[in-house]
């Protein structure tokens, strides 16, 4: 039987029209600390990401098992791509209005990406694949990603950077381990049982990790920090300054009449293109520059791993240089590393291919979570699902250009193709450079100051033995 108990809270609204709800304890909604709001999704992550960064690992092994051709193989990862990328905003502007909730979209991408794998493991049929492996697998893999990325922050709005950084970082380095798998375990003869393996422990995971997810109320502020001395800087001592919380929260329809959100997704197209690129051929690359198996293995665990870790660091490191310049260093570092990697392949030099691999993937993921934390810090936490999904939907056209990038490869040799790659990821940082903070309705940048409170409003919270797990509420 549920048990209710009065948890009062209040709203108070700043000069721009912010409101903040604040008195709620996390584990008054979610049984448990706001924690786990960080371990959770990171878990579930790190299997998400065995679908993007160990796949080309496994391409040598399935071509030899279907005979497929390169074009067959690498439209799989391009229209996986599309669909990962393109499922974020039509499943935030279900979440946001309770069609969706956390815990139904973690299980549903969970059930998806079993599906995928357990396809791609058992037939050779390419039309199958694409509906299997591609569709539905891109469709459980985006849900998952987004979800984690959504509910992550708003659990943390007072410091999205580090928690949504270290989170994110998941997606590249927990496909580590499958990158050898695949490079050294994975043959002709067990493809099918290693396939069918994967996609259980996809399942288990996401599902699990899944079960817990639950989004704070709408505005929900940490009770113990005062809204009011955080935005002048002083409860905390970090630099709010550089990035001041957004000046409302902008629905979506607001948020899309904003040029800010054209440049944003405009930049991630590019930023994505070049990433796809560098993950999807480094290894072909490698073996065509003539060096040994273990240095194309290696130098794409190591391009994983970095790029994970470096999500972090640059979460960690936007909370205190700003966001957008951050984003503009992660830019041209990525533009930057493309030509390093195309010369030390082209001059046959292993050790730099090393080097400039590790640089590569620090800047082709670091700059994910940034445009994760920067929408919400631009345009507000409560229609982050759907704004962030729009700026993440240029994902979309960055994994279509692949197969393109296949074909400027094919036409120009590798060398042209990442010297096109290098000089995109510059264009991308003069992109963010024209970014400011949208302003509210009143034409203050930043929350400004609190001038009204809302009397304190009793909420009921269920018993641990209700639907959404322990001491859960109704999802907002």
């Amino acid at each position: 039987m549920a048990i209710s108990s009065p948890v009062s809270y209040r709203e108070i609204k700043s000069a721009s029209g912010r409101v903040f709800r604040v008195g709620e304890d996390p584990k008054d909604i979610l049984g448990r600390s706001r924690g786990y709001m960080i371990w959770l999704p990171w878990l579930a992550m790190m299997a998400a990401g065995i679908f993007e960064y160990a796949y080309g690992s496994a391409v040598d092994t399935l071509q030899s098992a279907y005979g497929w051709s390169d074009t067959s193989t690498f439209a799989l990862a391009g229209v996986w791509g599309f669909f990962q990328a393109g499922v974020a905003l039509p499943a935030g502007r279900l979440r946001e209005k309770n069609i969706l909730p956390a815990r139904t979209a973690m299980l549903t991408g969970a059930v998806f990406c079993l599906i995928a794998f357990v396809t791609v493991g058992n037939t050779s049929n390419i039309v199958i694949n694409i509906f299997g492996y591609s569709v539905l697998g891109g469709i459980g893999a985006g849900l998952v990603y987004a979800t984690c990325i959504n509910i992550t922050g708003k659990w943390y709005p007072e410091k999205k950077g580090g928690p949504v950084g270290f989170m994110d970082g998941g997606f590249a380095y927990g496909s580590v381990p499958f990158i050898f798998i695949f490079s050294y375990w994975f043959s002709v003869g067990d493809h099918r049982l290693v396939l069918t393996g994967v996609g259980i422990f996809m399942l288990v995971l996401m599902g699990g990790c899944g079960w817990f997810f639950k989004d704070p109320p709408r505005n929900w502020w940490p009770a113990e920090i005062d809204p009011e001395t955080w935005v002048k800087n002083r409860a905390t001592g970090k630099n709010v300054s550089k990035n001041p919380p957004a000046a409302k929260q902008f629905s979506w329809s607001e948020a899309m009449r904003t040029w800010q959100i054209y440049v944003l997704w405009a930049a991630l197209v590019m930023t994505s293109g070049v990433s796809f690129f560098g993950i999807s051929f480094e290894s072909s690359y490698a073996k065509e520059a003539g060096f040994a198996v273990y240095v194309a293995a290696l130098s794409a665990a190591l391009l994983a791993f970095v790029n994970g870790t470096g999500r972090g660091f640059t979460g960690w490191l936007s909370d205190r240089l700003g966001r957008k310049e951050t984003l503009i260093l992660i830019c041209v570092v990525l533009g930057l590393a493309q030509f390093g990697v195309g010369w030390a392949g082209a001059t046959r030099n292993e050790a730099l291919f090393f080097v400039f691999a590790i640089i590569s993937g620090f800047g082709g993921g670091a700059f994910y979570p940034m445009f994760a934390i920067i929408t919400p810090d631009y345009f507000g936490e409560n229609y982050n699902a759907s704004t962030y999904g729009t700026v993440y939907s240029g994902k979309v056209i960055g994994a279509v250009l692949t197969p393109f990038g296949a074909a400027f490869v094919d036409a120009f040799g590798y060398s042209a193709t990442y010297i096109l790659a290098g000089s995109i990821g510059l264009v991308s940082a003069l992109l963010v450079l024209t970014l400011r903070q949208p302003k509210g309705d009143r034409g203050v940048d930043g929350p400004g100051r609190i001038v009204e409170a809302a009397a304190e409003v009793p909420t009921q919270v269920p018993s641990a033995d209700s639907q959404a797990g322990p001491a859960s509420m109704t999802e907002e």
